[in-house]
């Protein structure tokens, strides 16, 4: 009877060590690098024009305009353009500053010049996918 006691307590404290175990091994797994950032941008999202048509279309517009250009990268045609009250948030990174401003150009034809904020930044490419000179 004392073996099985021993036993039985035994059994108890492993299942009891991986019971917590368990339980703060599920623990909320870490932020991912840009959680700051898209905090900042919270405030802001295509989402807010969801109830404004003209903003809607305004959005559509230059989308359109920018992923039709074949010469822009993925990244500029992959840019937030936040429209809200007829102004126009341009964010995300483009490759170029000729890119920037080819997106800002876009968009300031479509909503007019004094509408467009441009937030965008260049992204330095990394050395590995730098275009060798032909």
């Amino acid at each position: 009877m004392t073996k099985t006691l021993h036993v039985s307590v035994r059994l108890t404290t492993i299942t009891g060590l991986l019971l917590s175990g368990l339980v703060f091994s599920q623990e909320k797994p870490t932020q991912p690098d840009n959680t700051k950032v898209n905090k900042q941008e919270r405030h802001k999202s295509a989402d807010h024009a969801k109830d404004n048509a003209g903003d809607r279309e305004l959005m559509q517009k230059i989308r359109k305009s920018v992923v039709s250009d074949k010469s822009l990268s993925r990244y500029a045609h992959n840019v937030k353009i936040i429209a809200e009250n007829g102004k126009v948030t341009l964010k995300g990174p483009v490759r170029s500053e000729e890119e920037k401003k080819s997106i800002e150009a876009k968009a300031a034809e479509i909503a007019g010049n004094g509408n467009v904020n441009n937030e965008l930044t260049v992204k330095e490419q990394s050395s590995g996918s730098k275009k060798k000179p032909a």
